[in-house]
């Protein structure tokens, strides 16, 4: 097994460094400039309609649905699965590698990506069908299909159901549930082992209940987490408050001078921070990659471009509320003057912080070492929890797709699996495969989206509301 990892760890290496350096950047940028000229950039004139849409009515407990979801409960599940390690270890490395200005390229990909994820939606409801059950499908491989007729649509729609279920169903679900294991062992002593059984008892116990029972718990979950992390972060934000007008600026300067904190030439340091910034902020708010069309399909609303303009707050949420605060906190306490990394990330520091711990790091700050380890433990546990929920549907939905129910029954015992295995084991290898998948995910997705977006604009609401 370490000869295999040994020899497939480069290879894999290659790949997402090509991915995320040069194709995802013209790529992620490329459809989310495409969209939002075609849509008159629906992300700022339908933002507040967005908005209201998510917050007027909110609800933590919605009507049960006949078949699919609420449009909130589809929000809530979409937002569970792009609120995850993402977001707390995502940042953290996108920061140590990049430095603080990957945190600016994350911000311009989220905003073109709030874009991009509308056509999403719109198209994940416009080609959803309804089985003889009642059961309600759709997602990417549905309008894959509807923009290329024939053996080249069957077989784009086939390359992306198979780089989900692996990129999501099974890797992902890993990784996340690698990051709940290693965070409560450093936060706590526990054995990673441990946490994986608990985890798979109550992710069977979800996933057994359907879509209905994952709507209820999403709709509960997201809204608390989302707000136990924004007070905790606030509390160290209001602490070290007078060094936030520095952190804010080194955001800006760094990200077009980052070879003052990572160090060698401009052109590779300019580079790597706008990689790390296409390449994290992909993993983070998962706009264009393809996986949360799965739960705006299942939205029960009156036009497509509803979901659309609730689905450009998920976005907006996930990158500009939940990461951005993480981001500010990670900064102002260790790149501050009396901070750690006020010099940079150097390799005398290498064993102190990393990716997985720089938060727990940072939180620890104000609150102490050890309840910062232990509430970002507690957080992630949430986040990559909720994570798991989302990702773990959207790789059900393709294993449908591929092999009927009975398939989809075989994919929920596999997937259940990969999630033990992530808290009893960590493997480079797994963590890059999770990449390389997410990535690949992306083409097939983005050609759909293009080949649909006449239809995305007949869509489009252009008047005013």
């Amino acid at each position: 097994m370490e000869s295999l990892t040994n020899a497939l760890l480069p290879a894999v290496k290659t790949i997402n460094t090509y991915l995320s350096d040069y194709v995802l950047i013209f790529l992620l940028i490329g459809v989310g400039l495409y969209f939002s000229f075609r849509t008159k950039f629906v992300q700022i004139r339908c933002f507040k309609e967005g908005w209201n849409l998510v917050f007027g009515n909110l609800s933590l407990n919605g009507a049960k649905q006949e078949s699919g979801m609420s449009s909130f409960q589809a929000l809530a599940t979409s937002i569970a699965a792009q609120v995850g390690t993402g977001n707390i270890v995502g940042a953290s490395g996108a920061i140590l590698t990049g430095g603080p200005g990957a945190i600016f390229w994350m911000w311009v990909i989220a905003f073109f990506g709030m874009a991009t994820i509308y056509a999403e939606a719109v198209l994940a409801q416009k080609t959803r069908v309804t089985t003889e059950d009642g059961d309600i499908l759709g997602g990417p491989v549905y309008y894959i299909r509807e923009a290329f007729k024939g053996k080249v649509g069957k077989l784009l729609a086939g390359f992306f159901a198979i780089a989900v279920i692996l990129a999501m169903g099974f890797f992902g679900c890993m990784v996340q549930s690698n990051s709940i294991g290693s965070t409560f062992q450093t936060a706590f002593g526990v054995p990673g082992w441990t946490i994986g059984i608990v985890l798979v008892i109550i992710c069977a116990f979800i996933f057994m209940g359907g879509v209905q029972r994952l709507a209820s718990v999403t709709e509960k979950l997201v809204p608390l987490m989302a707000a136990a992390f924004l007070l905790c972060g606030a509390i160290v934000l209001i602490v070290r408050i007078k060094y936030l007008p520095a952190t804010v600026g080194m955001i800006f300067k760094y990200a077009f001078q980052p070879q003052a904190i990572i160090g060698g030439a401009f052109g590779a340091a300019i580079k790597t921070a706008v990689s790390q910034g296409a390449k994290r902020g992909l993993f983070s708010n998962e706009a264009g990659m393809g996986s949360t069309p799965h739960a705006h399909t299942l939205a029960n609303v009156k036009h497509p471009h509803e979901q659309g303009c609730v689905a450009m707050i998920g976005v907006f949420l996930d990158t500009f509320v939940i990461l951005s605060i993480n981001a500010l906190i990670i900064i102002c306490t260790l790149y501050a003057p009396d901070g750690i990394l006020a010099g940079g990330y150097t390799p005398a520091l290498e064993s102190v912080v990393t990716k997985t711990n720089l938060a727990q790091t940072a939180f620890g700050t104000v609150f102490g070492a050890q309840l910062g380890s232990a509430f970002v433990a507690v957080a992630l546990f949430f986040f990559a929890f909720s994570t798991i929920l989302g990702w773990n549907m959207f790789g059900k939905t393709n294993a449908e797709y591929l092999f009927g129910e009975k398939g989809a029954k075989v994919y929920t015992l596999i997937s259940l699996v990969f999630i033990f295995l992530g808290t009893a084991a960590k493997s480079d290898l797994v963590w890059e495969l999770s990449d390389m998948f997410n990535q690949l995910m992306v083409l097939p997705n983005v050609v759909g989206l293009i080949g649909c977006s006449a239809l995305v604009v007949s869509l489009t609401k252009f008047g005013k509301k």
